[in-house]
C-alpha cells in the first residue's frame, strides 16, 4: 500500500505521525511511504533520516494526498487540507469529529474511510501522560508571581508551605500531572470517583505530599488551591459541571485553572480551547489555561510514543485493507468513523443530531443501507467478540479487549467486518448501546478520567 505522512499544519504543532524507525518497518514489509518535506523536523527526524529508512520525500502535502491511499496524521484535517481528500483515501488520525460538523460534512461528502486514532488505543493514548506532565508544569509556571500567580514556591521552604494543587481525575492524564507536581514538591490532592483508583494512586505516590479524596470534596478544596488541574473527559451531552461558574468566586484571585481536557463548557463551565500562542484567558478574575494540543510542545517525545502506538494499526491497514483490519482488530474498528459517505461513529451522530449506523435503543435492531456496487462490505456491530483471528501486526502481550479497558459507563462496542461478494453494504447493529450506558453516568457527579490523544 502507498502510505502518506503529511506535515502537520496546525499552529504550534511539531509532531509527526511516523518516525524513520516506523517507516523502515513498513518499507521492509513492501509498502511505499511518502513523507512530506520537513514533516519530522521538529521531532528530530530530518528528510535524510526518512530517506535512509526507505521513504520518498514529497515537496508538498498535495503530493502526499495525491500519491497515497493511506494518509496517516496526528491532528484533525484542517480546511486547508480538504482539497487533497479523495474517496479512495483511508485517513488515520485524531479526527475529533464529534463537535466538528464542518469536518464531518467534508468527510461524508468525499466518501473516504475515516479512522479516529483517539478511539483506538487499548492502553490509553501515549500522549495522555505527556499532556498531564506538561500541563501541570505550565500550571506551576503560572503560579509564579510574575505570571499573576499566588507566588508560592513549588517546594516548602522556611516554614512557608508549597503551592497547593488539586488534580481532578486519576487516569492516565492525572497520573502524568501527579508525576510533575509531586516530584517538584507540591502539596497535591487527587480526586476521583473510583475508590480503587484513589487507593492505587495513594500507593503509587506514597512518600509524596499527596492525598486522595472523592470528587465530592472539590468545592471545599477550591478556596485554598493555588492551581486546579482538570484531567476528566466530560460527556459532551451533559449540562452540569464539576466547576460551575458560580464556584469561581470561591477561589483565590491569583489561582489558575488548568483544563487539560479543554472541553468547551465541560467539566469546567468556563473552559474553551486555547492555543500555545494565546494560552491564557480570564473569567471572573480567574485565569484559565486550556491549550488543546499540549503534547505538541514536546514533539520529539510525543512523536516517539505516538508513532510507536500507530505502527501496528498502520501495518494492519496496509497489509489487510481497512475492512479486514477492522474485522480482526476490535480496537481499530472502535475508531471507524465514516466510510462511503456513511457516518459510523455513534457519538458524532448523536451530538450532531444526524443519523449514524449505531442503534441508540436498548433492543436489537437491524438497518440495511444500500451502497454502490463498488462497496461490497458487510459491517456487523455487536456487543460480543466475533471470534476473528489475531492480527498479524498487533503483538503486544499485554493487550486487553475493549470492554475490559474502557470505563464501565462508556463501553466500546466491538465491530466485526467481513467482505462479501454482493453489490450492497449491509450494516447490522445490535446489543447494548453505548448511549444507554452513558445515560447512567449522567446521574453520577463526574465523567470518566480522561484518556486523551490530542
Amino acid at each position: 500500500m502507498d502510505i502518506g505522512v503529511p506535515r502537520e499544519i496546525k499552529p504550534q504543532e511539531g509532531r509527526v505521525a511516523l518516525l524513520p524507525a516506523q517507516v523502515e518497518s513498513l518499507t521492509a514489509a513492501g509498502h511505499r511511504v511518502l513523507v512530506e518535506r520537513d514533516a519530522g523536523g521538529l521531532s528530530g527526524a530530518g528528510d535524510g533520516d526518512y530517506a535512509a529508512a526507505g521513504a520518498e520525500i514529497a515537496a508538498a502535502g498535495a503530493e502526499v494526498y495525491a500519491g497515497c491511499e493511506l494518509i496517516v496524521k496526528v491532528k484533525e484535517i484542517l480546511p486547508e487540507e480538504y482539497a487533497g481528500l479523495r474517496r479512495e483515501h483511508v485517513v488515520l488520525t485524531n479526527l475529533h469529529t464529534a463537535l466538528n460538523r464542518e469536518l464531518t460534512d467534508k468527510l461524508l461528502e468525499v466518501g473516504l474511510t475515516g479512522l479516529s486514532a483517539e478511539e483506538t488505543h487499548a492502553s490509553g493514548s501515549p500522549n495522555s501522560p505527556l499532556a498531564g506532565e506538561v500541563g501541570a508544569f505550565e500550571g506551576v509556571r503560572l503560579c509564579l508571581a510574575p505570571f499573576g500567580g499566588t507566588g508560592r514556591h513549588f517546594m516548602p521552604h522556611y516554614g512557608a508551605p508549597a503551592l497547593s494543587a488539586v488534580v481532578i481525575g486519576l487516569g492516565g492524564v492525572g497520573q502524568g500531572a501527579l508525576r510533575t507536581l509531586t516530584r517538584l514538591g507540591c502539596s497535591v490532592t487527587g480526586l476521583d470517583l473510583d475508590a480503587g483508583a484513589r487507593f492505587r494512586t495513594e500507593l503509587t505516590f506514597s512518600g509524596a505530599n499527596f492525598t486522595a479524596a472523592p470528587v465530592e470534596a472539590l468545592p471545599g478544596l477550591l478556596p485554598e488551591a493555588d492551581m486546579v488541574v482538570n484531567c476528566v473527559l466530560w460527556d459532551k451531552q451533559r449540562s452540569d459541571h464539576l466547576i460551575p461558574r458560580a464556584l469561581l468566586k470561591t477561589m483565590k484571585p491569583t489561582a489558575v485553572l488548568v483544563d487539560i481536557s479543554c472541553d468547551t463548557a465541560g467539566a469546567i463551565e468556563t473552559s474553551r480551547p486555547t492555543t500555545w500562542s494565546d494560552p491564557v484567558y480570564e473569567v471572573d478574575g480567574i485565569r484559565h489555561y486550556c491549550v488543546d494540543n499540549i503534547p505538541g510542545a514536546v514533539p520529539a517525545t510525543a512523536s516517539a510514543g505516538y508513532a510507536r502506538a500507530l505502527l501496528p494499526l498502520v501495518g494492519e491497514i496496509a497489509a489487510l485493507g481497512p475492512i479486514e483490519a477492522c474485522r480482526r482488530d476490535p480496537w481499530l474498528a472502535r475508531g471507524l468513523t465514516c466510510a462511503g459517505g456513511t457516518l459510523l461513529l455513534e457519538e458524532t451522530g448523536r451530538l450532531q443530531d444526524r443519523p449514524s449506523i449505531t442503534d441508540t435503543s436498548q433492543s436489537m435492531t437491524t438497518r440495511i443501507l444500500t451502497k454502490s456496487r463498488s462497496s461490497g462490505w458487510t459491517i456487523s456491530h455487536s456487543s460480543r467478540e466475533s471470534g476473528a483471528g489475531p492480527s498479524p501486526w498487533r503483538t503486544s502481550p499485554g493487550s486487553r479487549s475493549p470492554t475490559a479497558v474502557g470505563s464501565k459507563d462508556f463501553p466500546s462496542p466491538v465491530f466485526t467486518l467481513c467482505r462479501i461478494a454482493s453489490a450492497s453494504l449491509t450494516i447490522t447493529c445490535g446489543g447494548a448501546s453505548g448511549s444507554r450506558m452513558a445515560r447512567s453516568a449522567i446521574q453520577r457527579p463526574c465523567g470518566r478520567s480522561a484518556m486523551l490523544s490530542s
